[in-house]
């Protein structure tokens, strides 16, 4: 999986609510039928920390990762929906290519 996608799996399971990490892999399980690796899933959420698209949902009082829960940001929503709305034109445009989905 690549990491970009890994991302997206993560801002997706957080757009509803805040997580922590267990929560985040089991509704990406839910979604995907699969789970992301440690690596994948706590890298992932250090690139969108980094990018400011996720933040801490309350002041740390446990500083083991897998208990920490984060929330989406608002510029966390903007990147999700622009990504989104890219990955539809991108879906719409191949389903029609193969005689899939109406024009």
């Amino acid at each position: 999986m690549h990491s970009n996608d890994a991302q997206m799996l993560v801002l997706t399971a957080l757009a509803g609510r805040p997580l922590h990490g267990y929560a985040i892999n089991a509704a990406i399980e839910e979604l995907t039928g699969t789970r992301l690796g440690p690596g994948s899933l706590y890298g992932a959420l250090a690139r969108l920390e980094g990018r400011k698209l996720v933040e801490p949902a309350a002041a740390p009082s446990d500083t083991r990762d897998r208990h920490r829960t984060v929330r989406i940001t608002p510029a966390g929503r903007e990147a999700l929906r622009a990504e989104l709305e890219q990955m539809t034109r991108v879906a719409q445009a191949g389903l029609r290519a193969l005689g899939a989905a109406p024009a």
